[in-house]
């Protein structure tokens, strides 16, 4: 019998998650499956690579040992993974991944045709949501990955950022402030606001950036909250406020005129997006072609 890295991948993941049945979960395998593959591991070796008991396994001294190698096997076979995806232009395969609410909608659609006309042998399946549903998901084996707009700390999960995002100050067309160049932070105080619900990252990073330039959030006359970006859009191009939003979702109103983009003196609301999926998985090659794509094409053409 020959050494796989399949099987230092499953030694590996019931090393990490200290128990067969919980690997078997984070593998998409059955209990039985992983017992017989690390078994035929130990006779590879001719040795005991766990000590098992009732409540939890834990590696024997060859274990420990074993264990540098599997991981570096592991990190080596993503490596591999990322370098060949370039060349892989004619790859078949289903990219299924979720997306939180303004990637979803605003900055994934415009770079899918670029990434289709690329590979346009991948056929991709997007789901929207919040940020929360798409991590619990990703957790329960319902997508290989997602993209969101807060960074996830979960010790299951992997997080990397792969895009850049700015927010700007929003107002209708015939607003006091809309023939401004840029905004005084206590001129924007004066205006009824109109923003995303609490929670929403979007809410999040502005009400993060306005507490560092010394604002009292508490103090915004937040005359409405809804829960979707394009409700926040309609309701300042009707008048009801102004709003913080990102530039990218905001690109056909502006370009119509019915909506102005506004920077704030002394503010920058920036922030990341990022990719998560589970520590354990190797990703198909389809969705480390589609993150790849992400990190080295200048995708400011397309945003």
């Amino acid at each position: 019998m020959a050494l796989n890295f399949h099987q230092l991948h499953i030694f590996y993941t019931v090393a990490e998650k200290g128990s067969f049945s919980h690997a078997a979960q984070a593998l998409h395998m059955t209990q039985p499956a992983v017992t017989m593959q690390v078994q035929s591991l130990e006779d590879y070796f001719g040795t005991k690579l766990f000590i098992r008991s009732t409540k939890r396994v834990e590696l024997t001294e060859a274990g420990r040992t074993l264990l540098p190698f599997a991981l570096r096997s592991i990190e080596l076979m993503k490596e591999t993974d990322i370098s060949m995806s370039k060349f892989t232009h004619m790859l078949e395969g289903r990219l299924h991944l979720g997306a939180s609410l303004t990637v979803g909608e605003y900055i994934l659609p415009r770079l899918l045709g670029p990434f289709s006309a690329e590979y346009p042998n991948i056929s991709v399946s997007m789901k929207v949501n919040n940020t929360k549903l798409i991590l619990e998901e990703v957790l329960n084996h319902q997508l290989t990955f997602g993209l969101v707009e807060a960074e996830v700390k979960h010790p299951d999960v992997h997080t990397e950022a792969v895009l850049s995002d700015e927010l700007k100050l929003i107002v209708p067309q015939n607003h006091p402030l809309a023939e401004r160049e840029r905004i005084p932070l206590e001129e924007m105080l004066k205006y009824p606001f109109v923003l995303r619900e609490q929670g929403s990252g979007t809410r999040r990073v502005m009400e993060e950036e306005l507490a560092k330039a010394g604002c009292d959030v508490s103090m915004l006359k937040i005359v409405m909250e809804l829960g979707s970006t394009g409700a926040v859009k309609s309701a300042v191009e009707a008048g009801l406020g102004i709003s913080i939003l990102s530039q990218s979702s905001v690109r056909h109103e502006a370009a119509l005129g019915v909506l102005k983009v506004k920077d704030v003196e002394g503010i920058r609301f920036t922030r990341s997006f990022y990719a998560i999926y589970l520590s354990s998985t190797l990703l198909p090659i389809s969705a480390v072609t589609f993150l790849t794509f992400l990190r080295e094409r200048d995708l400011s053409q397309w945003l």
